[in-house]
């Protein structure tokens, strides 16, 4: 079905790993496709609750394809355009799925490959895992990728690293806040991962779906009575929703909640 990615689902978890090794995972067009539709499948599949962004090889994503961008030198606005927009379309997608995304990154990580990792909700990356936002030293702008990374790290770290384009280390990543945890190889990436998919399906699949959509609707919007009332109708509505009438009875009857059930099934 797929050229370029890899989708598979397993125990409520939905797996989407960039497939092409032997490029070091760069983004064409092709790949876009894919991944925006896989990511759409996977956030539609009732039977997914997590959402894991990896890729195959030594490299995370090192960036965009240069056969992609030699056909962005010899195109015109107009097509030059649409492959910014598709691209634009699959960072919104990943970053605005239901679900919640962990990447799992154990590689060097270029350009929109960074702004891969900043899109997701959780990231961890192994201790050798490198990146760079490298494209103004190509003239370029990290434009597409900016309002995750701004998310992610913050305007002053955003500033250094998109000027200088400077390669930074997992150490450094962690230390600015992009990932949430570093490890020393792959075996232990993926003994993290384990644990907090195994964290993230005990809780409520609505919750934190309506977590995620609170939090980008809120984001940095200054703390006024718009804002605080959008919070109070959204804790009122958790509360009067299915899950959470089976959460809070899980809770004073002190057991675990039995999501998707009424308390009065």
């Amino acid at each position: 079905m797929y050229q370029s990615i890899i989708v598979e689902i397993d125990a409520g978890v939905g797996i989407l790993t960039l497939n092409r090794a032997d490029r070091h995972n760069v983004l064409d067009r092709t790949l876009v496709e894919e991944m925006t539709a896989g990511l759409l499948a996977l956030n539609q599949a009732p039977g997914v609750r997590v959402i894991v962004l990896s890729s195959s090889g030594k490299s995370f994503c090192a960036g965009t394809d240069p056969a992609w961008v030699r056909e962005t030198i010899q195109g015109n606005p107009e097509s030059n355009l649409l492959d910014n927009r598709n691209l634009a379309r699959l960072l919104a997608t990943l970053a605005g799925t239901d679900k919640p995304t962990i990447a799992r990154v154990q590689g060097p990580a270029s350009g929109i490959g960074v702004g891969l990792v900043a899109a997701c909700d959780i990231a961890f990356a192994t201790c050798d895992a490198s990146f760079a936002l490298n494209e103004a030293r190509h003239g370029l702008l990290s434009a597409l990728a900016a309002p995750y990374l701004l998310a992610a790290l913050g305007e002053r770290h955003c500033r250094y690293y998109m000027l200088t384009t400077e390669r930074f280390s997992g150490v450094d990543a962690y230390r600015i806040g992009l990932v949430h945890e570093m490890v020393p190889d792959e075996e232990q990436l993926d003994e993290v991962i384990g644990e907090t998919v195994e964290t993230l399906l005990k809780n409520s699949a609505d919750a934190m779906g309506a977590c995620k959509a609170l939090l980008r609707s809120i984001g940095k919007r200054p703390v006024n009575e718009m804002t605080i009332e959008e919070t109070v109708r959204s804790a009122t509505a958790a509360q009067s929703s299915p899950d959470g009438h089976q959460g809070m009875l899980a809770l004073v009857e002190k057991r675990k909640p039995e999501w998707g059930v009424k308390e009065n099934d």
